[in-house]
C-alpha cells in the first residue's frame, strides 16, 4: 500500500510536470509566462527529492561522515541544484532534466499505484497463478523500460547544453557569474557518477575537436581548444566525492 509520503513524492513529480508543461508551452510559442510556473515546477522537484533524500540518508547529522555520504548521493546533488535553480533567475533549459525524470517516475507511479485501483487485473498466466497486471499497465511498463536509457542519454546531452547556456549567459551578462561555476561543479560530480554524462562529454569533445581542426579554420582555433581541454582535465581530475550506490528519484 502506498503511504502518505509516497503520495507526496508523486505529487511533487506531477506538480513539476503540469507546471513545467505550462512553462515550456509558453516558451515554445514565444508567449510571455509568469515565472510562478517555473518556481512551482522546482518546488515540486524539491518536494520529491527532499522525501527521497530523507528516506535514503535519515535525519541530518552534524558529522563529516554524514556530509560526505550525502554529497556522494546523486539525489542530494539534484536536490541542492534544484534549490539553486529555484532561488535564481529562470533558465528554461534547467527544467528539462527534472521534467524527464518526473515523467518516468509519474508513469511508474501511475502503473504501480493508480492503475491497480481503477483497472481490473488481467487473467492469471497459469491456472491457479496470481493475476497479471492490466494490459495497459503492461504496455506502460514496456514503454518505460524501452525508453529509459535513451531518455537518460538525452538528459546528459541537455545538461551540457545548460552549461553552455549559463556560460555564455554569464559572458553576455544575462545571468550571474555564479551560475556556470555552480553548474560546472555539478557536472564535474555527474562525470564521476554517471556513465551517461561521461558518454555525452566524450561525444561533445569529439565533435568540437573535429570542428576545431576543420581545414577552413585557422590553426589557432585548434590550439585554443587544446588548451581548454587541458584546463578542463586538470580541474576535473582533482579530488571529488567518491560516487555512492545512489539512484535519481
Amino acid at each position: 500500500m502506498a503511504t502518505t509520503q509516497h503520495y507526496l513524492w508523486a505529487g511533487g513529480h506531477f506538480l513539476l510536470l503540469l507546471s513545467g508543461f505550462r512553462y515550456f508551452l509558453a516558451w515554445i510559442m514565444f508567449k510571455s509566462v509568469s515565472s510562478w510556473w517555473y518556481k512551482a515546477s522546482f518546488f515540486g522537484a524539491l518536494m520529491s527529492y527532499f522525501i527521497v533524500c530523507q528516506k535514503a540518508l535519515g535525519t541530518p547529522q552534524p558529522t563529516m561522515a554524514y556530509v560526505k555520504r550525502a554529497l556522494a548521493d546523486e539525489n542530494v546533488q539534484y536536490f541542492l541544484l534544484a534549490i539553486f535553480w529555484w532561488t535564481s533567475r529562470p533558465v528554461t533549459f534547467a527544467l528539462m532534466p527534472y521534467f524527464v525524470f518526473s515523467l518516468f517516475h509519474a508513469l511508474t507511479f501511475t502503473r504501480t499505484t493508480l492503475m491497480p485501483q481503477f483497472l481490473p487485473p488481467g487473467p492469471p498466466a497459469a491456472a491457479g497463478g496470481p493475476p497479471q497486471p492490466h494490459p495497459l499497465a503492461k504496455k506502460l511498463h514496456l514503454w518505460v523500460k524501452a525508453n529509459y536509457d535513451p531518455a537518460m542519454r538525452l538528459v546528459a546531452l541537455v545538461e551540457l547544453v545548460i552549461f553552455a547556456r549559463v556560460l555564455f549567459g554569464a559572458i553576455l551578462l544575462r545571468n550571474s557569474l555564479m551560475m556556470p561555476l555552480v553548474y560546472g561543479n555539478f557536472l564535474r560530480q555527474r562525470y564521476y557518477h554517471s556513465a551517461f554524462t561521461r558518454d555525452a562529454i566524450a561525444l561533445a569533445d569529439k565533435r568540437i575537436t573535429d570542428l576545431s581542426r576543420h581545414p577552413s579554420l585557422p590553426p589557432a582555433v585548434g590550439q585554443v581548444w587544446l588548451r581548454v581541454q587541458e584546463l578542463v582535465v586538470r580541474w576535473g581530475g582533482s579530488t571529488v566525492v567518491e560516487p555512492a550506490a545512489a539512484r535519481r528519484d
